[in-house]
């Protein structure tokens, strides 16, 4: 087994405890997209868990925001600092950073509010419209990341 296929049965692992041990939330996404967001984390995203707000980092934005767990479980298992057993054990609970929907500010890695489906890609494309005009004024040298967006009709 791969390091990537046991980083995949990791996320499907915490999400589906985490939402059964809620009694609530939605196991779908985070179960059925574990390998593309493994192999988009591991592969293609420029990130540093330790330097959350480093400007020149790549952006992942989930869309189908109800699907949350798959990001919390990935930011985990990455060494986000503030993403530990406890706010996974504690996901949709009062006083956690693990929300139904992710949102902007509450934990590291989340890079904005989303919670109707489809509203990240708006969102998404406004990030990746300021990236460009950014990269066009300072070139490559100092702009020179991407922003991924992760959307669905029903996820």
């Amino acid at each position: 087994m791969t390091n990537e296929t046991q980083m995949a049965n990791a996320i499907r692992a915490l999400a589906m405890d985490a939402v059964q041990a809620a009694n609530s939330g939605h196991p779908g996404a985070p179960m059925g997209l574990a390998d593309v967001a493994t192999v988009l984390f591991n592969r293609f995203m420029k990130i540093d868990p330790t330097a959350d707000k480093w400007a020149d980092r790549d952006r992942f934005v989930m869309s189908a925001g109800h699907g949350s767990m798959l990001v919390y479980a990935i930011n985990h298992l990455l060494g986000y600092d503030d993403m530990d057993m406890n706010q996974i054990r504690n996901f949709r609970q009062m006083g956690y950073r693990t929300a139904g929907h992710p949102e902007y500010g509450h934990a590291k890695g989340i890079e904005t509010t989303t919670g109707p489906l489809g509203q990240g890609i708006s969102t998404a494309v406004g990030m990746a419209l300021a990236e460009r005009m950014q990269n066009a004024r300072f070139g490559d040298d100092l702009v020179d990341h991407y922003t991924y967006v992760l959307a669905g009709d029903g996820c």
